[in-house]
């Protein structure tokens, strides 16, 4: 399928918030794809998609997960929406027919982010945080970030995130570390 193809059937899947704000991570997605020299159609047809699991019962993530042998560790068997990443990935492969490895990546990891993002993977994690329609403490920050400097922008955003979890004191994903540490172990 190509991007108005899979733009089609998530109008019709996902509910009406759900689905602005995939319209708003492929706004934002496109922006930086262009700043950061990141092909357009793959990185529109990745922001569109990324969500596709979103909205899918944890049941049904789990079984999903277990008929294709997904890892599930003990962070996303706490917190199984983590899931709708790695199922999302299936669910373009399935239903979409995405088989671009590097699409199919930035889908998978746009939760959690992972060491050694590619750019399209940055990309995808960071216009899901810093969308249009997205509001919280930060995030003009970041959104002034992502214009100069995609891995601070992407540090500043997983800092925030790291601060808001523990706030929560909920569980901290370890590739969410992973990224963070990978970033910083670039500039050293």
């Amino acid at each position: 399928m190509n991007y108005d193809q899979i733009e089609g059937k998530l109008r019709g899947i996902l509910s009406e918030h759900r689905f602005l704000h995939s319209i708003g991570v492929v706004e934002c997605a496109s922006d930086l794809a262009m700043r950061y020299h990141c092909d357009i159609e793959k990185t529109r047809i990745a922001a569109i998609s990324h969500d596709c699991a979103k909205e899918m019962k944890t049941e049904e993530l789990m079984v999903i997960a277990k008929d294709e042998n997904l890892e599930l560790d003990e962070v996303i068997l706490a917190e199984p929406q983590l899931l709708h990443g790695p199922v999302g990935e299936f669910v373009a492969k399935r239903d979409f027919g995405i088989q671009d490895e590097e699409v199919l990546n930035a889908i998978h990891y746009h939760t959690t982010g992972r060491a050694k993002m590619s750019t399209l993977e940055k990309i995808i994690y960071l216009a899901d945080i810093i969308e249009k329609n997205r509001s919280y403490n930060g995030i003009e920050e970041v959104r002034k970030l992502s214009k100069i400097d995609l891995d601070q922008a992407i540090l500043r955003a997983i800092d925030n995130t790291v601060h808001f979890v523990i706030s929560m004191n909920a569980l901290l994903h370890p590739q969410t570390i992973d990224a963070r540490n990978s970033i910083l172990l670039e500039y050293k």
